[in-house]
């Protein structure tokens, strides 16, 4: 069954005032308040240095943390390719316990008699 209301097939693209008053609700023009705003003067030199040095101490300690997850996820890795291939993963680390190549065939000489110096 056919719909009784079919949609026009040649809609006009919306007027400017329509289109300003549709920018209008996302771009208001107001000025955007921050929900912890700067301090309107500058803190006394005591509290600066409080709050350097507590910086300083929660950077060391990420720092410290993020070195010791990356040390540990790379103890990890090598145990687990240990596991895997059930030995020592990095070849250059150990004893390497392949037998030398065996020395090349002398040159085939097609008389049977000795050499001449």
């Amino acid at each position: 069954m056919a719909d009784p209301n079919p949609p026009p097939e040649n809609v006009p693209p919306p007027s400017s005032a329509k289109a300003a008053t549709e920018t209008k609700k996302f771009f208001s023009g107001e000025k955007v308040h921050f929900p912890n705003p700067p301090d309107p003067t500058n803190p006394d030199p005591a509290t600066l240095r409080e709050q350097w040095k507590y910086a300083i101490r929660q950077y060391s300690r990420m720092y410290s943390h993020a070195w010791g997850t990356a040390i540990l996820a790379g103890a990890s890795f090598f145990a687990l390719g240990w596991f895997i291939k059930g030995g020592n993963p990095l070849p250059s680390f150990g004893t390497h316990h392949d037998p030398p190549p065996p020395p090349p065939p002398p040159p085939a000489d097609n008389t049977d008699e000795p050499r001449r110096a």
